[in-house]
């Protein structure tokens, strides 16, 4: 089982006091699940709040990790790789048939881009099918 992280910091008004609000964003993978979180602290007030979740993270969240870190590719090492074991992991992570079928076409021709705690989430499910993957830093 894998571990990966990857955070980000965000800045914002308050809207209690209007000070500078910081917000920590972060994506991991803990015991095989996507997970997603934020920390938000007021500079000068006492607001605080953390918020996580599992699943896809909030495309506020995704943008900032993508920003900061930059996308990464997911690509099938083998391009002949069956397609069978392919969908069978794809929908093995909760995706429908229909998503499944999408995913697999794009990781067979020109791969999948996300965020690189996404892209390993991806990698270990196909992995554990006996699917060989890569990853790579992808232009934006």
């Amino acid at each position: 089982m894998i571990t990966a992280t990857q955070g980000a910091k965000l800045t914002s008004q308050c809207e209690s006091c209007g000070g500078e609000l910081v917000r920590d964003v972060g994506q991991f993978i803990e015991r095989g699940r996507l997970q997603w979180s934020v920390e938000g602290q007021c500079q000068a007030c006492p607001k605080t709040w953390c918020e996580m979740d599992t699943g896809p993270a909030p495309e506020e969240i995704r943008q900032a990790l993508l920003t900061e870190h930059g996308p990464a590719r997911l690509r099938l090492a083998d391009k002949d790789a069956g397609f069978v074991p392919v969908l069978r992991a794809l929908r093995e992570m909760q995706l429908s048939l229909g998503e499944a079928r999408l995913m697999a076409a794009d990781l067979k021709e020109v791969g999948l881009v996300g965020t690189s705690v996404e892209m390993a989430y991806l990698a270990e499910g196909l992995r554990n099918r006996f699917v060989t993957v890569t990853i790579t830093s992808s232009p934006t």
